[in-house]
């Protein structure tokens, strides 16, 4: 039973999944505006045209907005590995935070104990691997920060939702600018995007947002490459 409490909120801002597309991705967004109830109005209304399955509030309320088997309308222009429509093989969770625009703060307790428990669901259900849990700025480097620096990856990875990477005297060494391109895009990011690197930084090196690569970013970014056999 859930110890958060979970309230309908429907959106009519949804579709059909592409045809043949199975959820495989677990997107994680802030709602970047001023409140909660700025979000939640915005998500479900129809001249909007955007939406989430889930929107998690700082207290820990779950608002669910689409279901699961739904095609919410939360990544917009975004890719993996790839492929595009990245809603149509994804889950999509808001996190009720103000974000670079309104001022951003760190995500509270409460709040990440009630998405943990939300994430750690999605992936029963949908059999999502840690690798394939994922931030807007993942898969949408060239426009979005979100959920950003201050939200609490390495405590989601201790408790299997994402990876974080731990690197070893093995991931040392030099590394060339080719090299960074090839790994970047080995685990999933677009290589060709000037931002890749910068989204990386963000979910997997937050101490170091400059978008130029450093030894001790190249590390993690072999260690993540390690932990997932890629």
């Amino acid at each position: 039973m859930s110890a958060f409490r979970r309230i309908d909120r429907p959106s009519p801002n949804h579709g059909p999944r592409a045809d043949g597309a199975r959820v495989e991705l677990l997107i994680l967004h802030y709602t970047g505006m001023p409140t909660s109830a700025h979000a939640l109005d915005r998500l479900c209304d129809p001249a909007a045209q955007v939406s989430a399955h889930y929107t998690v509030d700082e207290d820990g309320t779950i608002y669910a907005h689409v279901p699961e088997d739904r095609r919410a309308w939360h990544a917009g222009r975004s890719s993996w590995r790839g492929a595009e429509d990245v809603n149509s093989r994804s889950i999509g969770v808001e996190i009720v935070n103000p974000g670079h625009e309104f001022g951003y703060r760190p995500f509270p307790p409460m709040q990440m104990a009630a998405v943990a428990e939300l994430c750690r669901g999605i992936m029963e259900r949908h059999a999502i691997a840690p690798a394939n849990v994922l931030g807007h700025s993942d898969v949408a480097p060239a426009r979005k920060e979100d959920p950003g620096e201050l939200f609490d990856w390495p405590g989601l990875a201790a408790q299997g939702i994402g990876l974080w990477p731990t690197p070893s005297q093995v991931d040392h060494g030099p590394f060339s600018e080719a090299e960074v391109a090839m790994l970047l895009g080995r685990y999933g990011y677009d290589p060709a995007e000037p931002r890749a690197l910068l989204a990386f930084q963000r979910h997997f090196h937050p101490d170091c947002l400059t978008g130029i690569p450093s030894a001790e970013t190249i590390r993690r970014l072999r260690a993540l490459l390690r932990l997932t056999g890629r």
